[in-house]
């Protein structure tokens, strides 16, 4: 029985190791470190895949980086390493090997020393070392019994010539379960039928292994066949195996002395994966494989020829991708025979006034090739269409046939106008050719009465057509910048669609904010062109109770405010509305200001903006932007409070933090830098230029509200 301390199972001290060092120890003894890796594989992988696993294992085994040491580094022993890069390619290699030996499990991942090695690689060739004697078959089929740490324990006691101590001490380092297990799986087999003689082995471990485990001087120690064992007189008779009556005399005197030892064994050519011999594979079933990776290859081929080959839609549906699927439902909705059509007698009776009672208008309604263009680029748009969608909306084909709201010629495109319930999608195309065609997507969830009485048809040299709904009885352009200036009269054609208007949208200054205001049997309505589809609504008042801003007083506020509308361009906005929350008397008799909460909404309902406008009391000054927000509650239907503040500067050069909130603000507070507090809905404080503070307010209800940012 094997007595070692815990002490006994620490890996040897070796100091830190370089990359070049353990290069060189590998270049060096590669031959040796390939037969360490091929010993201890498990025989059955079969000698083919050992080869080139014990090869693959070496070549990896080579570290990335330094290797670290411990810091102070303990006395060696006698039988440590002798060279530590050695030490540190020859633990990898048995660490790997070992995993190699590891069976799959079903649900495990498997590591990369289970699999088939990716290099080296030989093709058409089966490779094995040449085959040995009767004594390293014997040696090969013991090894199979044996686990793969007691064949790593094997192999260092033997070949690399380490005591018991160093052997588990090397096990232990590797990550073997259970080293001492390993070795006494080894002096089970010295003990079972194969054995030699109880009193052999007490011999040989009291010649060869020094008190304290120290290396022995030779390994003919080693349990199983092949071990010679030092013999007085006449060898006894089972150890003449391998030598017969006629043989030769030995020249030690008898015939037990030809049997190789344990470490001659070990180190002979059946166990030397660097002297191959070379065999073809099964070459029948490597020709039946070849035919059927080439019969595989040439379906593949026609397969992708078929799929690549234009369709009958192709060449008729202009700039369309080729046709991916053929599903009854997807095929029925790009038919341009079952595209909707509403008649123009429809809406005058219809409950709702939305798209769904559109009519179908335009120079080209019947123009079934223009339609099944539209269809398929929306199905499958190519990659040289332009498309684009306002956020938050999809962009896949439609659900089923789509209604047609216009197809006519606009400028110099020809213009498809669709509504699938959910979305208003524009295809255009060039007069002359389909080359530079363009899809825009647009959301519009129940949009209904203004929300549905106009849509962007045509977009050229920086001007806008709309085309307008049929209850639509007039349409003018005011300039918001100008509330003091009349609208003028904006001309229609006989589909709905406008004359061209200069589109702010598309303006690089903010010098004029062209809007487009309509009337029908209601009212008037405005609205303005954010660079989407859709025009947003432009409203005005308090969260709850908003009218179009098409008053005197929402003429003057919107004035002032209209180029901070440039800030949600292309967002999806559905509305945008503007709220005067508070007025300021303002500190040295500078005159009173206004409060000005600013909200666009979209049309998914997600990702609202706010804006905290301060207006001067100059009137032809423009709004200052005090604060912004994005997904925020404040100055909405849920919460319609706002609270701002700015840093202001008065005539006279003193600054103040002014501050303002709604109407049910009880005091108004201010920290930081500028410590105030002021009863009511405003507070002025004076301040430094540059002054930071944190502003928050009480309400009539006792709760707090922090300031919008």
């Amino acid at each position: 029985m094997l007595n070692v301390s815990t002490q006994d199972l620490v890996p040897s001290p070796v100091g830190p190791v370089d990359v070049e060092q353990a290069e060189a120890a590998l270049v060096e003894r590669y031959p040796r470190l390939v037969r360490i890796a091929y010993l201890v594989l498990p025989p059955t992988m079969g000698r083919n895949r050992r080869v080139l696993t014990a090869h693959a294992l070496v070549q990896r085994a080579l570290p990335r980086r330094r290797v670290p040491g411990p810091a102070v580094p303990e006395p060696r022993r006698p039988e440590d390493a002798v060279d530590p890069g050695y030490a540190y390619v020859r633990g990898e290699v048995l660490r790997q090997a070992l995993v190699a030996g590891r069976p799959l499990r079903r649900l495990a991942v498997p590591r990369r020393a289970q699999l088939p090695p990716l290099l080296p690689q030989v093709w058409g060739l089966r490779l094995h070392p040449r085959a040995g004697g009767a004594d390293e078959l014997a040696l090969d089929q013991l090894l199979s019994r044996l686990s793969g740490p007691a064949r790593a324990a094997y192999v260092l006691r033997g070949l690399e010539r380490q005591g018991d101590a160093e052997v588990l001490r090397v096990l232990a380092s590797v990550g073997a379960e259970d080293p001492e297990s390993a070795l006494a799986e080894l002096a089970g087999l010295e003990d079972g039928p194969e054995g030699d003689a109880p009193e052999a082995r007490e011999e040989g471990r009291e010649e060869g292994r020094a008190p304290g485990g120290e290396r022995p001087a030779r390994v003919a120690e080693q349990a199983g066949p092949g071990r010679c064992r030092r013999t007085t007189g006449p060898p006894p008779p089972e150890t003449t195996t391998g030598a017969g009556p006629d043989a030769p005399p030995a020249p030690d005197g008898g015939p037990a002395e030809r049997r190789l030892s344990g470490a001659s064994l070990l180190e002979s050519a059946e166990f030397d994966p660097c002297t191959l011999q070379a065999r073809p594979g099964d070459l029948l079933r490597r020709r039946q494989h070849g035919r059927a990776v080439l019969v595989g290859a040439a379906a593949l081929l026609v397969c992708g020829a078929l799929l690549g080959l234009p369709g009958d839609g192709w060449g008729r549906n202009g700039a369309a991708a080729p046709s991916y699927a053929r599903n009854p439902a997807a095929e029925a909705a790009l038919d341009p025979a079952a595209v909707k059509r509403v008649g123009p007698a429809v809406w005058p009776g219809a409950v709702r006034r939305d798209f769904s009672v559109w009519p179908a208008r335009g120079d080209l309604v019947g123009d079934a090739a223009l339609l099944r263009r539209a269809l398929a680029v929306w199905a499958r748009p190519g990659g040289a269409v332009e498309s684009s969608a306002t956020p938050g909306t999809p962009v896949g084909p439609p659900m089923g046939p789509p209604q047609l709201l216009f197809a006519g010629r606009v400028d110099a495109a020809r213009v498809v106008l669709l509504h699938d319930g959910l979305r208003i999608v524009r295809y255009a195309e060039p007069v002359a050719g389909t080359a530079g065609a363009a899809l825009d997507f647009a959301r519009a969830d129940a949009a209904e009465g203004p929300e549905a009485e106009a849509v962007v048809v045509s977009r050229s040299d920086g001007n806008v057509r709309y085309l307008t709904a049929p209850w639509v009885t007039g349409a003018s352009v005011r300039d918001l910048l100008m509330p003091g200036k009349e609208p003028w009269a904006l001309g229609r054609d006989a589909y709905g669609v406008t004359d061209a208007v200069p589109s702010p949208a598309l303006a690089k200054e903010c010098e004029r904010w062209n809007t487009l205001q309509l009337r029908d049997d209601s009212g008037g309505r405005v609205l303005g062109d954010l660079g989407e589809l859709l025009p947003a609504r432009l409203l005005w008042g308090p969260p709850g109770a908003p009218v179009d801003a098409t008053g005197r007083e929402a003429r003057a506020v919107w004035a002032r405010t209209a180029c901070q509308m440039s800030t949600v361009l292309g967002q999806g906005v559905r509305s945008v509305r503007a709220w005067r929350f508070a007025r300021q008397t303002l500190p040295e008799g500078a005159g009173r200001a206004a409060w000005v909460c600013t909200r666009a909404e979209t049309w998914r309902g997600t990702g609202p903006r706010v804006l905290a406008q301060f207006l001067p009391p100059d009137r032809k000054a423009p709004a200052a932007l005090a604060a912004r927000a994005q997904d925020a509650p404040a100055c909405g239907v849920r919460e319609p409070r706002v609270l701002a503040g700015a840093l202001w500067q008065a005539p006279g050069g003193g600054w103040y933090v002014l501050a303002a909130g709604g109407p049910d603000v009880a005091s108004v507070e201010v920290t930081g830098a500028v410590t105030a507090r002021a009863d009511g809905p405003a507070l002025a404080a004076e301040a430094a230029a540059g002054t930071r503070a944190e502003l928050s307010a009480t309400l009539e209800d006792g709760r707090r509200m922090p300031a919008l940012r």
